[in-house]
């Protein structure tokens, strides 16, 4: 609780062009500096690929595509955000790329706006609200909607058979 006993989430912020986003701190595992991502054909265009995280598959989805902005150039700033995502009532664990990590805010339900309707160039339906801090808006994400189990399953199916064919040809090469 804070001041006058409303209600405070901690969201951390993360940047994708001009715009600010948040998803909540509790569905952050953890941030990487961007690393070798294994391409996975046959996946939609904002699927990145999978990366191996401590043995663990995790499919990485470029969010500014996903929300359907233009894609830049990866700089020293880009990296993975490591994210649980509810998906079927099972958690999943899934990377992020985004332009820049920026901090971790408190915002007071009373701070939270509802998605706009119209005007808005992204899905609204991805969007849980609007934040408004210090005369900046951030906007917060459902992250549980903006992947689906389908395009998950697609990408996780693919990228454990890519890891089980490298681990073949590891061990083929080390023979």
């Amino acid at each position: 609780m804070t001041e006058n006993n409303v209600e405070a989430s901690q969201f951390v912020t993360f940047q994708l062009g001009e715009e600010l986003f948040g998803v909540e701190v509790h569905r952050t595992r953890e941030v990487l500096n961007l690393i070798s991502i294994t391409s996975v054909p046959q996946t939609p265009d904002y699927m990145l690929g999978v990366i191996n995280l401590r043995g663990q598959v995790v499919p990485v989805i470029d969010m500014r595509c996903k929300l359907n902005m233009p894609t830049v150039e990866a700089s020293r700033d880009t990296c993975i955000i490591v994210l649980e995502v509810m998906v079927e009532n099972e958690p999943v664990v899934v990377g992020a790329q985004a332009d820049a990590v920026r901090e971790v805010l408190e915002i007071r339900e009373d701070q939270i706006e509802p998605a706009p309707k119209l005007g808005s160039r992204l899905k609204t339906e991805f969007i849980h609200g609007m934040g408004r801090v210090d005369d900046q808006f951030i906007i917060l994400l459902d992250i549980d909607r903006v992947f689906s189990s389908e395009e998950l399953a697609v990408v996780m199916d693919a990228g454990e058979m890519n890891v089980e064919v490298a681990e073949a040809e590891e061990k083929a090469v080390m023979s």
